[in-house]
């Protein structure tokens, strides 16, 4: 089995940190760099569920895409919330590494796998990454559809094929609308809105949406807009990543056993449409695996 510092070469070569935005944390949050790797699991969150899942897993490493601590911190007592991670983390000898925006705009990245669980065919990023000479990487994704939907099935067709979270997905703009093209951006997308009018295309479909921002859009131009839920929209990325080592450990005849998490870390556990909207409003609550 490879030591974690060779498979830390690696998901460093996959994903740069010097790559990450400068208010981010990504790297490696606990491990020791001559531990043995045999089993490594992927989520989005570093949160105590999928801690705990990776205990049950038997994992050696753990790869999230969220930071434990964006933010910094003074304290790692397991009387707090990431505190417990991190003793859970340490007690069990599993390895914690993030990669965060650095995963965000590579080539592949997060917004790659997006597109991919909607079957799009991708046209180029959406807001280019200076620096790479072949032009794939960069944030967002802009694609088209197979074939023209209404705004109606698209929101419908999206809400099929990403993970099932309360939220679904909401849409703002004229249901019968036509659309062909459409820029794509995992996690929350709403200071985008600018590369996404430039681009030219008929909606946007990403998270966290916030009134205004979204209000402005549609009020100076005709975009659509498809609101996901966040962990929703990055869920296919685990995916793709674990494809990605898997390729290495292939390379290096590692023999790493890669899994996915799919135990389901939005925050968000219940929806309740308007009765405006709905003549019979339905709660609904989501557990277990995503679709």
């Amino acid at each position: 089995m490879p030591a974690l510092s060779e498979v830390l070469t690696a998901l460093d070569a996959l994903w740069p940190p010097e790559r990450a935005e400068q208010w981010d944390a990504v790297g490696t949050v606990c491990g020791a760099p001559e531990a043995e790797v045999g089993r490594v699991l992927f989520a989005v969150d570093p949160v105590q569920e999928i801690v705990d899942e990776a205990v049950t897993l038997g994992a050696d490493l753990l790869v999230t895409h969220h930071p434990l601590y964006l933010r910094g911190t003074t304290t790692v007592a397991a009387s707090t919330f990431k505190g417990k991670v991190v003793h859970t983390l340490i007690k069990h000898d599993i390895a914690l590494h993030v990669a965060h925006t650095n995963a965000d705009t590579a080539d592949p990245g997060v917004s790659d796998a997006l597109a991919g669980a909607l079957d799009l065919r991708i046209t180029g990023p959406l807001v280019p990454d200076p620096t790479d000479p072949h032009g794939r990487r960069g944030l967002g994704r802009i694609c088209e559809l197979g074939h023209p939907m209404t705004l109606a099935d698209l929101t419908a067709y999206a809400a099929a094929h990403l993970p099932a979270t309360a939220q679904g997905v909401r849409a703002a703009g004229d249901p019968d609308r036509m659309i062909r093209t459409l820029a794509v951006s995992g996690g929350s997308g709403d200071s985008l809105f600018d590369a996404v009018r430039a681009a030219g295309v008929d909606a946007f479909l990403t998270a966290d949406l916030r009134h205004h921002p979204a209000s402005e859009a549609t009020q100076n131009s005709p975009l659509a807009l498809l609101d996901a839920a966040h962990w929703a929209t990055e869920w296919p990325w685990c995916e793709q990543a674990a494809a990605q080592l898997d390729a290495v450990s292939d390379r290096h005849g590692w023999g790493l056993r890669t899994h996915v998490s799919r135990t389901v870390t939005d925050p968000w556990t219940a929806h309740a449409a308007s009765a405006q909207l709905s003549s019979h409003p339905e709660t609904t609550h989501t557990t277990g695996a995503p679709r």
